[in-house]
């Protein structure tokens, strides 16, 4: 049985150039980016000033307040792919005995209870100072200019604002003054500005306006944003007890201390060689390497079974992705994780011996020896008692991907991908810090995030809430290498759907053939048949949620194997965005996602 041939026809062409292409989940930030590719700089300095410009045209998915990673590589080392690690940890007050002592069954989705160490901005800054060649202040100008002289803004962050205008109102003024101007929701395309947020910008500039060097003025702004008027305008802020996705007020925890204590990192990336090329992804204090467990599972298939389009395939992606998130839920965490014997071909063989006919509605991590899986609470709905009954404009802000407790205004993260003509590449995702993630901190115009949401307050887990600790986060960047050069960078926006929709990618562009742009716009679908990681971590056995697209026989077929199927609309799912280089023509390829129409890519 062959693979299914994909449709010719492709909402946008796939891009081919040899002079720099970047994608992103919005066009001005990928027209920012662009732009510093065409004046010299490398995709670094490109992706750097992209990232911050996404900080303002999509505030409703990250923040200054939040988190970010990426995988790269460099012209000069291309065979060693490298994680940038900007995930912050639990502050030192985060204990889950004074979260429990407050009350609380799990950690909230919103308000400062939820807020790991803001890590997005130093993250930023060092991938700029090690790797990139402009000055931050000429990097950040692109940011500065839309925050302070304004930006036409998304029909979508008009709607998210809209969701918690009620919360805004009664229980956070600071952020009904933000992004309520003049006491009303924006609508798409009116005026948004954020001079807040560009005068911390600016302020970060001048602090390195003495220093000698280039890599010193970076160095000044990095110690002005741990140590100087950022965090202790963050950590007195946040000290004042406010509305939590609880339905209850609580201070935060986090201190000036907190941040003074983080700094982003680099770390070698974990890989696995699947079909000829090699998947590099973060270690298991992220979702990562879950990706990687299920290629390992669905590599010893025939090609036909990993064909999303037909129905063997479907079913057989959707159970391979059950079994590897169920251990990353046994195992994963900001701990010792056993992945050398999690991505050994025997266990990978162990596990996919499991994949039957029908489906499993079962959560099934794998033994380890020497470990106990962690086994989470398997809730199919969840209400604390403090929103029990209410009505669904009176609280909000429950993370991602859902804005309301009882479901409504889904969202996502957001994404970037560049690759220059020397042949550097890069893939970032960058999330959390949501403008409903806790009220806005006035004196910065942003407000902290809620990662510590991914966290359990059981004891046991390798993810249990610990102070110093980083949450498992679903940020998860692709860098994809051949031969030992990088070919692609990868990403998408989707909490825990991000994995599941690059493996489809993957799947079509390596085994199937596809184009970039033919694999984004092809039918997507993901299981929802696991532990969800955000607020409020429930699951749906059996769940699998799919694009109308997919096809009646192909849906038909997925019911009638036991798949609790959830029908989405014909383009609802999916965000990816990439950035292609052929290491033996140089040509440069990008494609980016056409649902809901704002993802871009750009390149010549």
């Amino acid at each position: 049985m062959t693979y299914t041939a994909p449709n010719s026809f492709t909402t946008r062409p796939t891009l081919q150039g040899t002079f720099g292409m970047t994608a992103s989940t919005h066009w001005l930030a990928t027209a920012s980016a662009q732009a510093v590719l065409e004046r010299g700089g490398n995709a670094f300095d490109a992706a750097v000033a992209g990232g911050f410009v996404l900080h303002i045209v999509e505030p409703h998915l990250n923040g200054p307040g939040g988190d970010m990673t990426a995988v790269f590589a460099t012209a000069a080392n291309p065979s060693d792919p490298v994680v940038l690690m900007g995930q912050g940890p639990a502050p030192a007050g985060a204990t889950r005995e004074h979260y429990l002592a407050e009350g609380l069954e799990l950690v909230p989705g919103a308000g400062a209870l939820a807020a790991a160490v803001p890590a997005a901005v130093d993250a930023w800054l060092l991938l700029l100072r090690e790797h990139g060649t402009w000055e931050l202040a000429d990097v950040l100008a692109f940011a500065i200019d839309y925050a302070r002289s304004g930006h036409p803004v998304l029909g979508r962050v008009g709607a998210t604002i809209e969701s918690v205008a009620e919360l805004f109102t009664e229980h956070w003024p600071t952020s009904a003054a933000q992004w309520m101007p003049g006491g009303r929701v924006p609508k798409e395309g009116d005026i948004l500005r954020n001079e807040a947020y560009a005068g911390v910008l600016e302020r970060l500039v001048q602090a390195g306006s003495g220093e000698a060097s280039r890599a010193e003025r970076i160095d000044a702004a990095r110690r002005e944003w741990r140590g100087g008027f950022v965090a202790r305008a963050a950590a007195d802020f946040a000290a004042a007890p406010h509305r939590h996705s609880s339905g209850t007020d609580h201070a935060g925890v986090i201190t000036a201390a907190d941040f003074a204590a983080f700094e982003a990192g680099f770390e070698p990336a974990v890989t696995f060689d699947f079909r000829g090329y090699t998947i590099a992804k973060t270690a298991a204090w992220g979702q990562g390497p879950a990706l990687l467990q299920t290629l390992a599972i669905l590599a010893g298939f025939d090609d036909d079974r990993l064909d999303p389009s037909t129905p063997l395939g479907a079913h057989t992606i959707l159970e391979a992705q059950k079994l590897a998130i169920a251990d990353r839920e046994a195992y994963y965490g900001d701990a010792q994780v056993p992945l050398d014997y999690l991505l050994s071909e025997e266990y990978a063989a162990e596990r996919r011996a499991l994949i039957t006919d029908t489906a499993s509605r079962k959560f099934r991590p794998g033994t380890v020896p020497g470990s106990i899986p962690f086994v989470p609470p398997l809730r199919t709905e969840y209400l604390p008692p403090a929103l029990a009954g209410a009505g669904s404009g009176s609280f909000a802000g429950v993370g991602e991907p859902t804005v309301m407790p009882t479901g409504e205004t889904r969202g996502d993260t957001c994404h970037i991908d560049v690759v220059d003509r020397w042949g550097n590449m890069v893939s970032a995702t960058p999330s959390g810090g949501w403008l409903q993630s806790s009220p806005t901190i006035p004196a910065l115009g942003f407000c902290l995030g809620s990662r510590l949401q991914m966290t359990w307050l059981e004891e046991g887990a390798p993810s249990t809430l610990s102070p110093g600790k980083r949450p498992r986060t679903t940020l998860t960047p692709t860098l994809v290498l051949r031969d030992g050069q990088p070919v692609v960078a990868l990403g998408s926006p989707g909490g825990d759907q991000q994995d599941q929709w690059q493996l489809l990618y993957l799947l079509r562009t390596i085994v199937g053939g596809y184009t970039p742009q033919q694999a984004i716009d092809a039918p997507a679908l993901h299981t929802t048949s696991i532990p969800g990681s955000f607020w409020p971590r429930t699951w749906t056995p059996g769940g699998a949620v799919v694009e109308d697209r997919l096809g009646e026989d192909v849906i038909a077929d997925l019911e009638a194997r036991g798949h609790a199927v959830t029908r989405a609309g014909d383009w609802a799912l999916g965000r990816l965005s990439c950035v292609v280089r052929s290491p033996d023509t140089g040509v440069l390829q990008a494609g980016a996602n056409p649902r809901g129409a704002q993802g871009y890519a750009a390149g010549r």
